[in-house]
């Protein structure tokens, strides 16, 4: 039996065996940490075809033990995690489950947790404990200060606190959940959010344009809808069709996006302005409260300046910051997929600030963040209502947005991942040549907002 206060400096015969199967991006991160904190004991295993690969990759690094397969990590290790795709996760755990070692804890890295729970009721043995886990970030971004779920579904007490010793290391933000609702709070800061950046580069795809290279997409929030953009789509194909289509609140709202989308967008067509701005406002008040602007507001914004986010543009500016004058001087922007985020929200009931203090990824910050700072003022936002049924600079591409989100939710109401994988190759290869800097870009972005965010919790009322 190990000991729940067990650290990296206790003695090597008292430390856990750790085990990770599968050794994808987030497979490599947790390797990576748990080598660095000083953990001994760490068994890792992919498929047996890249057994060698693995040996090389991992030669000489402290702690780590690579082993051929997943029946030789479950009979040695105290707790396993399975890092696999949601797709795969039925017919990994079966093939590795039963030769789990008596009395060991079991968890799984899927971003949806419905197949990953059937899964490890249905083949891991009863003298197994489940404490299972999901780092809501990307392998990209520091772990440091971001949310940990942890879902002690059948465990002892003493389990639960021998897994937060073995991952405290990472400075993650332990939130404490069920499967069921692990599901619901992914699918509320995931799902939606994904689908409205996939829709983004579907359409600046289908108009054949880099979208930051034309002078429209420059500066401000068009930063932040242009870097994350191409960080979704410079990520793996399977990190999100497996949210959208295995989760069925996912399905939900996304098909409520793309209805959002489409009504708003006739509203525009028809020029109704009454029938808009009533609508937009109505979301408004929904989402936001009474509040009419972000400085008066309890809460302090989330979004970052419009001259900090300058400094993250891929566009070509003049140097030093965008000035107000050229920032005024671009043509006003409707802003659809913050309108119809905004009123898929308000339709669905989804309360975002509750799952920004619970478990908000970095993207699902920054989103709500722009949300809010177009929606938190009447000026920015009648702009936005005014250019949506008067300016047509930006109406091509929301017509593009329009189509590209209704394709995105038929998509994934057919539940097919290769249909999915399709679709996001043939957008992915687009934007390619771009991905290295938009990465790098992105990731400075998020620890930005993340130093702001931590600063700002630091400081003492008024």
């Amino acid at each position: 039996m190990i000991r729940p206060d067990v650290t990296p400096d206790s003695p090597v015969d008292e430390q856990p065996a750790i085990g990770l199967i599968g050794m994808g991006a987030m497979g490599n991160m947790y390797a990576r940490y748990l080598s660095m904190a000083g953990w001994k004991k760490i068994y890792i295993c992919d498929l047996p075809s890249k057994f060698e690969s693995l040996k090389t990759k991992y030669e000489g690094i402290a702690g780590i033990h690579v082993l051929k397969d997943g029946h030789l990590v479950s009979r040695v290790s105290d707790w396993i995690m399975y890092s696999v795709e949601a797709e795969y996760i039925d017919r990994v755990v079966a093939q590795y489950g039963p030769s789990t070692k008596v009395g060991a804890i079991v968890a799984g890295q899927t971003s949806v947790k419905a197949p990953e729970r059937a899964a490890f009721e249905k083949y891991l043995p009863e003298d197994v404990e489940i404490v299972s886990c999901h780092s809501l970030h990307g392998p990209t971004v520091s772990p440091v200060g971001q949310p940990l779920v942890l879902i002690q579904h059948r465990a002892k007490d003493a389990s639960l606190r021998l897994v937060e010793k073995i991952l405290r290391s990472f400075g993650s933000r332990y939130v404490y959940l069920s499967y069921e609702d692990h599901d619901i709070v992914t699918a509320n800061t995931q799902a939606v959010t994904h689908a409205a950046f996939l829709s983004m580069g579907t359409a600046w795809h289908s108009s054949l344009s880099y979208p930051w290279e034309h002078g429209l997409y420059v500066g401000g929030i068009e930063t932040v809808k242009v870097n994350i953009m191409l960080r979704i789509y410079s990520n793996k194909w399977h990190v999100y069709a497996g949210l959208a289509i295995l989760n069925p609140s996912a399905r939900v709202q996304i098909d409520q996006f793309a209805r959002s989308t489409t009504e708003i967008f006739k509203l525009m067509l028809a020029s109704d302005a009454a029938g808009l701005r009533a609508r937009i406002y109505d979301a408004r008040q929904i989402v936001f409260g009474d509040a009419p602007d972000a400085d008066t507001h309890a809460r302090a914004p989330i979004l970052l300046s419009e001259d900090v986010l300058d400094r993250f543009s891929l566009g070509k500016k003049p140097s030093g910051a965008i000035s107000p004058v050229a920032r005024q001087s671009a043509p006003p922007n409707s802003h659809l997929s913050l309108l119809a985020m905004v009123d898929c929200w308000a339709r669905l009931g989804i309360k975002p600030f509750e799952h920004l203090d619970l478990a908000a990824t970095p993207i699902f910050r920054l989103w709500i963040g722009v949300a809010e700072y177009l929606f938190r003022s009447e000026a920015r936002l009648d702009a936005a209502i005014h250019a949506a049924l008067y300016e047509t600079t930006h109406r091509s591409d929301d017509l593009e947005f329009v189509v590209g989100a209704r394709g995105w939710s038929q998509c994934i109401s057919f539940g097919n991942f290769e249909l999915y994988k399709e679709r996001f190759m043939h957008t992915s290869a687009f934007f390619e040549s771009r991905f290295e800097e938009a990465t790098k870009v992105g990731s400075a972005m998020i620890q930005a907002l993340m130093d702001s965010s931590t600063d700002a919790e630091k400081k003492p009322p008024p």
